[in-house]
């Protein structure tokens, strides 16, 4: 699996600093509201999981799951809805928590069906943005690290379901993934 890594471009010790320094952040901002992070699947789960445990104050968790990608490297457009929020958010601060934020395709879709929940307010964090392949602008709220128009891996997010496990993020060999 580490032999598909090109280089590593965040290592576990620089992840786990910015992780603690957005936690603290979100805690501060939202240390008189009625927070809920809503993690979209399936890249968001390590992130969030070390996120949640990082924020100092109260906070509900949902998930939602959602693809515009399928198995390949480029976004089809066309978003799918696999898992929707399961309970009423009306009485939430939503802070959608995002691993990347790429094309914005996805995202922008997700947050206008989250907006007609009617949520008290939605905030995004992403944990990485790649503002060079942005096809819909998206204000990002909080975010861990800009990064180049490369193809990453791990710490949740993935290639064909691969490399999720990777403790820190590194950029896949592109003879990996061209056909």
């Amino acid at each position: 699996m580490h032999d598909d890594i090109s280089y590593i471009l965040l290592s576990k010790e620089q992840i786990d600093q910015k992780v603690a320094e957005l936690g603290a952040q979100i805690g501060r901002d939202y240390k008189d509201k009625n927070l809920m992070l809503l993690g979209l699947l399936k890249g968001a789960v390590v992130f969030m999981s070390d996120l949640m445990r990082s924020i100092p104050i109260p906070a509900a968790i949902e998930f939602m799951a959602a693809s515009s990608y399928g198995n390949s490297t480029k976004t089809s457009g066309v978003v799918n809805v696999i898992k929707d929020i399961s309970i009423d958010i009306s009485d939430y601060d939503i802070l959608v928590v995002e691993d990347i934020l790429d094309s914005g395709v996805t995202l922008s879709y997700i947050l206008e069906w989250i907006a007609a929940k009617n949520p008290k307010s939605i905030k995004v964090c992403a944990f990485l943005n790649k503002p060079d392949r942005r096809v819909r602008e998206i204000k990002v709220d909080y975010e861990g690290y800009v990064i180049p128009d490369e193809f990453v891996v791990g710490y949740g997010l993935d290639y064909s379901e691969k490399y999720r496990n990777l403790s820190y993020l590194g950029v896949l060999k592109p003879e990996v993934y061209e056909e």
